[in-house]
């Protein structure tokens, strides 16, 4: 099994600069991002496109660091319905299966996507619950219009490429939870779409993490490490808590995700937080998640993603890093 991180929280360094970051704190593995919500400093997809020796470049920089480049990272909404960030988004997707490929690389990391509730919609809609049948419309609409066409788009490019798409169970995308995953997996008879199994969104909706795997089983090619802790809001708010606030483009530390479309603000007093490996669930949990996903796979990768707003960049990284190592007896 490799453990390692998923670079994106240290995209204001160079590529080596965080390859030796990771290398300090006894990682052996890199996720990199390939398009979609976020830029991709640490990528030159260009330069890897066009020959041979640029691919070689880009490799040896991992392997002068003793890290392995285990995946690329493209998540985005390739079902937006705002054209722009469709477009861009289900393109970047498309092309970091081959870029994956050029690279050898067999896993990339997605998300489903969300398409609107018709196809006059213009905004993007989370459907879940569809106890009223105007619900079930939507439902149909969404996977068997949007979804279920794409995502055979994708298997085909992957099968083509021999790159397993792992697709990470998020909430507001289609595919959320394991039910959801194995429906698009069967709908387009998936040989190279499954699951990227990253627990803090698993935490958070109330399922066991560690179950999702056992039910899973061999459609689950890849792995994040992230915390969530729940916290006392939701004892009165539950998990589904609205209390976002609105971030203007302009504002500083804005971070875009596509077209016009801003990261919202997190709410106070929050139902739940992401929080670094460790700080929601302690070390036995984590020893019997990644035994479960060496079951599955010994080769598995298992890449922090450091997401914890309490901690900074590399404090957080850190007592990530050192939970994983502790939870795999390194």
């Amino acid at each position: 099994m490799k453990l390692g991180a998923y670079t994106a929280c240290l995209h204001d360094r160079s590529l080596p600069a965080a390859l030796s970051i990771l290398a300090s704190m006894g990682l052996e593995s890199a996720e990199v991002n390939s398009g979609g919500f976020i830029p991709e400093p640490h990528l030159p997809v260009a330069d890897v496109l066009a020959g041979e020796q640029a691919r070689q470049d880009y490799l040896g920089v991992f392997a002068e660091h003793g890290i392995a480049l285990t995946a690329l990272n493209c998540n985005g909404n390739p079902l937006h319905p705002h054209p722009e960030v469709r477009e861009k988004h289900s393109a970047d997707l498309l092309r970091s299966i081959e870029v994956a490929a050029r690279l050898g690389v067999r896993r990339v990391v997605a998300m489903s996507g969300t398409p609107a509730a018709s196809a006059t919609g213009t905004g993007p809609a989370w459907n879940v619950m569809p106890w009223d049948s105007a619900y079930l419309d939507v439902r149909d609409y969404q996977w068997n219009e949007v979804a279920i066409p794409f995502w055979r788009t994708v298997q085909e490019r992957a099968a083509h490429f021999d790159v397993k798409v792992a697709i990470e169970m998020h909430p507001h995308n289609v595919v959320y939870n394991p039910a959801t995953l194995l429906r698009l997996v069967e709908s387009i008879n998936a040989t190279h779409v499954g699951a990227e199994l990253d627990p803090s969104h698993l935490f958070w909706q109330g399922i066991e993490p560690i179950e999702a795997v056992g039910h899973l089983g061999d459609l689950v090619y890849n792995a994040a490490a992230k915390d969530t802790r729940i916290n006392a809001a939701a004892r009165i708010n539950g998990v589904l808590d609205d209390r976002f606030a609105r971030v203007r483009p302009d504002e500083p530390g804005a971070v875009g995700l596509g077209g016009p479309f801003t990261l919202s603000r997190w709410p106070e007093n929050s139902s739940w937080d992401f929080v670094a490996v460790g700080r929601g669930h302690d070390v036995g949990w984590w020893r019997g998640f990644l035994r479960a996903l060496e079951q599955i796979d010994p080769d598995m990768a298992v890449n922090i993603e450091h997401e914890d707003q309490e901690l900074s960049q590399l404090d957080g990284l850190g007592f990530a890093a050192k939970t994983l190592l502790e939870a795999a007896g390194r």
